[in-house]
């Protein structure tokens, strides 16, 4: 079975076939949910299970973090998608970590089409965090300022992932494309880079760089999230390089 076969490494950030591998990562969905066109990532069906040839996907491992580590050291915006049970807390760790946006409770419709709209949204969450800490919220009733914090705490649980975003995003990077279908559909449809985890039940179509694999493993995802994550870091390591170089000149 080519799943077991020996290691090769991404070259921003490794992983092995082996411990993906370990992590299940080569588990598709049963075999009625397929989709057809996922059939060349396949090494074929055990027990009513599609199987994944976890070469292919260490070959799209590769691409995608090579993608995403020159999309950052260029400067463009990248959000994390995940807002599954088994990664909304990784994504949201790994976004805190990087300085970087993030989605983890549900896509927000419009947030690439129309973006106008939703960045008030997201500037009357900033500027209500600014007057607060500013303490220009006191000057209000004890019952406003209470339906203030309210209103704050609702916007963070919406937007507050993305509440760093000063234009719409320029990459997606999605750990369930099946699930958040909607994200992928409204990213590609303008234009915006599509970087994603596709299990066998998804559709490959809309999807620039593509990790064919079990996207509802824990273990699986957290070695994506990880993987992927430096891949960012480092782009964004060049990134501050080239700023400084140019500063300097």
């Amino acid at each position: 079975m080519k799943a077991e076969k020996g290691k090769k490494e991404t070259p921003n950030a490794a992983t092995t076939v082996e411990e993906l591998f370990e992590a299940g990562a080569h588990f598709g969905h049963v075999v009625k949910k397929w989709n057809p066109k996922m059939k060349k990532y396949l090494w074929g069906e055990k027990n009513g299970i599609h199987i994944f040839d976890l070469e292919k996907t260490v070959a799209g491992i590769s691409e995608a973090t090579k993608a995403v580590a020159d999309l950052a050291a260029a400067g463009k915006r990248i959000v994390l998608v995940g807002t599954k049970r088994q990664v909304k807390l990784m994504v949201e760790e790994e976004g805190k970590r990087l300085g970087i946006p993030y989605i983890n409770q549900r896509w927000m419709g419009g947030l690439i089409t129309n973006w106008k709209q939703l960045k008030q949204t997201l500037d009357r969450l900033n500027s209500l965090k600014q007057k607060r800490e500013a303490g220009q919220l006191k000057k209000y009733t004890k019952k406003e300022q209470l339906l203030f914090d309210k209103e704050i705490i609702k916007l963070e649980r919406i937007v507050g992932g993305i509440a760093s975003l000063k234009e719409a995003p320029e990459v997606v990077v999605v750990f369930d494309t099946h699930k958040e279908k909607l994200a992928v559909k409204e990213a590609s449809n303008r234009g915006v880079t599509v970087v994603g985890l596709v299990d066998s039940n998804a559709n490959p179509d809309k999807v620039d760089y593509l990790i064919p694999m079990n996207d509802d493993s824990a273990k699986a995802l957290e070695i994506m999230v990880r993987v992927l994550g430096q891949a960012i870091e480092n782009g964004l390591k060049k990134l501050k390089e080239s700023k400084n170089q140019n500063e300097n000149k």
